[in-house]
């Protein structure tokens, strides 16, 4: 594997929650020079500068300016999103039942549930703590050093259809084992206890959290000739991981390089720090207020500029080979796909579209094309809703992959390799 594939795998690693992947989204960024911004103050922001701001800790938006910035220099954005399916711990999560302790947790995005069980799982994410000024909690992360979590399968034994189909039920079937009971009445509120024992807190300081179980595995390189990546969260920290590789090593001489790393997509992004938000159009319009420009240049540069969704396509499935269009059939390691939808689930534009092709034959990136087969509606992405609220030309594009949405997923490494070399393209030309 070489250096890039295994600093992308390492990001794997850290990205454990959407909060985690922001803060080594942010460790990257501040490493290749990047300065941070705060959306409440102003900036005196100028030619020839890197920043990026963090959003409510799951969302981060990072800028380019060229030296000689002109006021009719337009945006190039590319946006991806930081979250993934997978479990959320409720409320109030302790659960004891014959003897083991467990987690009540809910099911996030359209997670295939039963590749979660039987699997070691971590917890990670933010926790809130009291604090002297009410309107301003402490914040702190957590990520345990270990798994402390798994959904044991039931055996064939006790139910000899398993192999049959069997349909899991989200609030019995999804709670995991977190330990054995035990009889002392300083173990109740186990889970409580244990996020301060990690944070360093008093129980009583912590009020709240968002934390998520994660499957607590390191990607790996498979198949005869290590061509492909086994991976948790490959949707879609392959794009977000794309996406920094491109605002870092891409130097248009002109014009305003931006990358959206948005929360929420899994959930719909209708959320204040989801592409559904108006925060992405609030900070293209801050940018340039900051520059100099008045409120007709402004909007003469929105429709002037070009928006990339990046998100994961399927791939041709060896053994469902019929659930793919008949005639746009990607394949792993073939190249980067571009998606298109009739219905604009996909951000479907022939202009856009035929950009991003050029842009490969300049660059000899391979490139593909994913539709859905006619009969099968298929997912979306984000880049409908963004481009709804910044009405420019618009395109989806991705890697390949099988198993979306489950526990592991699968790529090919050149199309990860392919994908970052054709975001820093589109930031270079």
């Amino acid at each position: 594997m070489d250096k890039k594939l295994e600093n992308f795998c390492d990001f794997i690693e850290e990205g454990t929650s959407p909060f985690q992947v922001v803060e080594a989204a942010e460790k990257r960024l501040k490493e290749a020079g990047f300065e941070e911004l705060r959306f409440e103050t102003a900036w005196g922001i100028t030619g020839g500068k890197k920043y990026y701001m963090v959003h409510h800790g799951t969302t981060l938006i990072a800028f380019t300016i060229s030296k000689n910035i002109k006021h009719r220099d337009y945006f190039r954005i590319a946006a991806a999103h930081t979250d993934f399916p997978g479990l959320r711990v409720k409320p109030m999560p302790d659960v004891e039942c014959k003897g083991y302790r467990q987690l009540n947790v809910e099911v996030y995005g359209g997670s295939i549930l039963n590749t979660w069980l039987d699997r070691p799982l971590g917890i990670a994410g933010k926790v809130a703590l009291r604090s002297e000024t009410v309107f301003e909690p402490r914040v702190a992360y957590v990520q345990s050093k270990h798994p402390i979590l798994t959904i044991p399968n039931l055996a064939i034994h006790m139910n000899k259809n398993i192999n049959k189909g069997i349909e899991l039920n989200r609030q019995r079937d999804m709670l995991p084992i977190v330990g054995v009971a035990g009889e002392s009445e300083t173990e109740k509120n186990f889970f409580i206890r244990y996020l301060s024992e990690e944070l360093q807190v008093e129980p009583e300081d912590i009020l709240d959290f968002e934390l998520y179980a994660y499957i607590q595995e390191r990607a790996q390189s498979i198949g005869i000739h290590k061509e492909m990546i086994s991976s948790p969260r490959l949707d879609n920290l392959t794009s977000v991981s794309a996406l920094l590789d491109g605002i870092i090593e891409g130097e248009r001489e002109k014009g305003i390089n931006v990358i959206a790393l948005f929360d929420h997509e899994e959930i719909g992004s209708r959320t204040k720090q989801g592409a559904g938000s108006m925060l992405l159009r609030d900070v293209v319009e801050k940018i340039q207020f900051s520059l100099g420009r008045d409120a007709c240049q402004v909007k003469e540069m929105l429709y002037q500029s070009m928006l990339l969704s990046v998100d994961v396509a399927h791939a041709l499935h060896p053994n469902q080979a019929d659930k793919t269009d008949i005639t746009n059939q990607p394949i792993l390691n073939k190249g980067i796909c571009i998606k298109e939808a009739g219905n604009q689930s996909y951000a479907t534009d022939c202009e856009a579209i035929a950009v991003v092709q050029q842009i490969c034959e300049k660059e000899e990136i391979p490139y593909q094309k994913y539709v859905n087969r006619s009969d099968i509606q298929g997912g979306s992405t984000l880049g409908s809703i963004a481009s709804s609220i910044l009405p420019m030309k618009t395109v989806d594009i991705g890697i390949p992959i099988l198993a979306m949405h489950s526990a592991r997923e699968l790529m090919g490494s050149e199309d990860m390799k392919s994908l970052s070399r054709f975001v820093t393209g589109y930031f270079s030309l």
